[in-house]
């Protein structure tokens, strides 16, 4: 069964980093899409990172030069580096998986199958 498990939210000022991970277990694909979602109280979801097992990235303006999106293959974990954070970045972040690389292509569109369970960034002013 596959799990993911996010890890390393917090809170932080305006300005500063925080980099969350997401240890993936289970997972025996030879393929992934991984991505990297967030959704504020009473804001629709929006996904802020792709990637996949060719090393393809992918992420929206309003987060792009100021995230990046890596994968530990050794280490089964995803990471989310979140540099120069604002208050509009302020939301749960979450991991998500899929073997089908067409997520990936159409992302952020689509529904990935496999999710964690969250992790709380909070970005003061």
């Amino acid at each position: 069964q596959v799990r993911l498990v996010e890890s390393g939210g917090g809170s932080v000022h305006s300005g500063g980093s925080l980099r969350l991970s997401c240890a993936a277990s289970g997972y025996t694909y030879r393929t992934f899409c991984m991505a990297w979602f967030r959704q504020a109280p009473g804001k629709e979801r929006e996904g802020v990172a792709a990637t996949d097992d060719l090393g393809d990235t992918s992420y929206p303006n309003s987060v792009k030069g100021r995230f990046t999106i890596s994968v530990d293959n050794a280490k089964n974990t995803l990471y989310l580096q979140m540099n120069n954070l604002k208050p509009e970045d302020a939301a749960m972040y979450f991991c998500a998986a899929d073997p089908d690389l067409t997520f990936c292509a159409s992302w952020p569109e689509g529904n990935l199958r496999y999710w964690g369970q969250g992790t709380q960034v909070t970005v003061s002013s």
